[in-house]
């Protein structure tokens, strides 16, 4: 099957032919429609590295073609959304409803000594996260993956493995934002604009978007925002503390940039909660008064996948989808080819770009 591999840090992502072995115990292999770009993938080819060679991407959808022989919650046939939550299922905190942060993500994973799922010319290929969606076929451990119904279109499909458990996870299920709170949205990207979705899934009665590019503001805007704040042009914690009157009830920070997560610091109001999500410096981080934080009742709560249970939840945003309650269809900006991920990647340098989807694999 063709595959697109990266080699090496820096060597970018080149499409070779690759073998993938049958499945076995709880393996599913599935045909890929979609697989979404996103920076994370790009970040382990460019500069945080990991096993090479292997093939990335981690937002996939496809359709179950064989299936292991302990395989019990899909069959073949079935359309599937891949996650990089990797879970076990079986430690306390499988078992207690938070398998996004599984004790033994490793159990999804081939045991050492058995043959590698991707190999080329006999040698092993790693697998991205379990994952490995820039490839025509993929094979997963079956707890990596959600049934989603037939009717769902692929390319929005493979966004909500990820992005859409990530912005909207961390609206819904982490912050547990409700009705009428009010919501600070920093970085109107593909993520950020899951969260305002997230939010008017939960009913917040004021969603406010802060970027420093007016074209992600307006597509802000189409997705729900209520308020929109240029932070290049204008103090967004000056403009955040005019709309709400007495500071926001939830920041979610997508940016991850001292500066800015201080900003989202400043934004709270009493009680109020701060979410980093994004992490865009090695050295993103945020200093907290502990007087000002017990005095305001405050906190600040790291967000990994949106505290997602992918079984639940990646159903849940289908059928929204589905109902006409989740905006989808306007995060892809473009749709591309097997052999176009680098340019792909270009293009999400643009702030006209939300996201890139391959959904030609030939």
């Amino acid at each position: 099957m063709k595959a697109s591999v990266t080699r090496g840090l820096g060597q970018g992502f080149v499409v070779e032919e690759v073998e993938l072995a049958a499945p076995i115990g709880h393996e599913v292999r599935i045909e890929v429609k979609a697989s979404g770009l996103c920076h994370s993938d790009l970040s382990v080819a460019t500069f945080i590295g990991g096993d090479f060679p292997v093939v990335l991407g981690h937002e996939v959808a496809g359709v179950v073609t064989a299936v292991g022989s302990q395989v019990t919650q899909v069959a073949i046939g079935d359309h599937v959304v891949g996650s990089l939550i990797q879970y076990c299922g079986a430690c306390v905190n499988c078992l207690g409803g938070r398998s996004y942060i599984c004790l033994h993500p490793e159990a999804t994973e081939r045991a050492a000594g058995q043959p590698s799922r991707l190999s080329s010319g006999g040698a092993p290929v790693a697998q991205g996260m379990g994952l490995a969606g820039f490839a025509q076929e993929a094979l997963i451990h079956e707890n990596q993956l959600a049934v989603v119904p037939d009717e769902m279109p692929w390319a929005p499909a493979a966004l909500i493995g990820c992005g859409v458990l990530t912005g909207a996870g961390a609206v819904l299920n982490t912050a547990g934002v409700r009705h009428g709170d009010t919501v600070v949205v920093i970085g109107a990207g593909g993520v950020g604009l899951n969260a305002i979705s997230g939010a008017r899934l939960a009913g917040a009665g004021t969603i406010i978007v802060t970027d420093i590019e007016d074209a992600k503001l307006d597509r802000a805007t189409a997705f729900g925002a209520t308020h929109v704040v240029n932070s290049r042009t204008t103090d967004p914690v000056e403009a955040v503390r005019d709309i709400t009157g007495a500071g926001a009830d939830h920041v979610f920070d997508f940016v991850g940039a001292r500066p800015v997560t201080a900003q989202g610091m400043q934004m709270l109001g009493k009680g109020g909660g701060l979410y980093l999500v994004g992490v865009g410096a090695m050295d993103a981080g945020v200093e907290v008064s502990t007087l000002v934080a017990l005095s305001a009742s405050q906190k600040v709560q790291g967000v990994y996948m949106g505290s997602s249970e992918l079984k639940r939840d990646i159903p849940f945003y289908a059928s929204a989808y589905l109902q006409g309650r989740m905006n989808l269809d306007d995060l892809i900006t473009k749709r591309i080819g097997l052999a176009d991920i680098e340019a792909g990647y270009e293009s999400l340098k643009e702030p006209g770009t939300a996201r890139v989807v391959i959904t030609d694999f030939n």
